[in-house]
């Protein structure tokens, strides 16, 4: 059965934040079908990442046909470079939680870096039902633990942020994709993400896009800037939390480093 998106809101037309977070919803609803299919392990992962990017490259392709586009999933076009608008997608993040039904801490991240930064984006979490995206960003609500909560990845975090909890006092919460991560800043489940395992562009655009929105301190662990749409796409860390600790936590860094 072919997948066939309904019509993107009428804002869509001239509004990069409404196509964004259309563009993650609809992503994120093909992949639902995908998971419903009945496949397995890698072949469920492989037809998942497969999926959505084909439908995001489609609708990219009709929707904003001058753009150039990054994907994960596609052969990086270095015309993006001379592109004053490129999209950034990751269209399933968490693919090894999207493989392990029912989890659910897995996204599809699309961005838009215009002129030299982030202008819009949208962060979908598919299987909880919900999209977040710069047009309405989450408003962050005051903290409401005893303790800040840091979260690391489920498989590899890094070793640094064991003595950073420490220092801090505070509580790891493992979980899946960068975007839930990033997210879970925002929703008051966690009150930061640090991150310095390795990433490339497409796995913190738009969740820093949308914290951005939200009022949140974003940068990388030495606190310089987040920089995307560059030649090399390897970016390997980030920093995403409250702004009361972003002082905290950087200064744990220069002190200790992150070995």
């Amino acid at each position: 059965m072919t997948f066939a998106p309904g019509a993107p809101p009428a804002a869509a037309a001239s509004d990069d934040h409404a196509l964004a977070a259309w563009l993650a919803t609809v992503a994120g609803e093909r992949l639902l079908e995908v998971r419903a299919e009945g496949l397995e392990g890698r072949e469920l992962k492989d037809a998942g990442d497969r999926a959505a990017h084909e439908l995001l490259m489609e609708l990219l392709a009709e929707h904003r046909p001058g753009d150039a586009v990054l994907s994960e999933e596609g052969k990086d076009d270095k015309a993006r470079l001379t592109n004053s608008r490129v999209w950034i997608v990751d269209p399933l993040d968490g693919t090894r939680e999207f493989s392990e039904v029912p989890r659910d801490d897995w996204a599809v991240h699309v961005a838009l870096w215009q002129d030299g930064d982030l202008t819009a984006g949208a962060v979908a979490l598919p299987a909880q039902g919900e999209t977040f995206d710069t047009g309405r960003p989450p408003v962050v609500p005051p903290t409401t633990a005893a303790r800040p909560r840091i979260a690391v990845s489920r498989s590899r975090p890094p070793e640094f942020v064991h003595g950073l909890a420490e220092e801090i006092d505070a509580e790891l919460v493992p979980m899946g994709s960068a975007g839930v991560k990033v997210i879970s800043v925002a929703r008051d489940i966690t009150d930061a993400y640090v991150h310095a395992g390795g990433q490339y562009e497409w796995d913190s655009a738009a969740p820093v896009a949308v914290a951005r929105a939200a009022g949140l301190f974003t940068s990388r662990i030495d606190g310089s800037a987040l920089e995307y749409n560059q030649d090399d796409v390897y970016l390997p860390d980030l920093i995403v939390c409250r702004p009361e600790l972003a002082e905290r936590i950087l200064e744990f860094v220069l002190r200790h480093g992150i070995e």
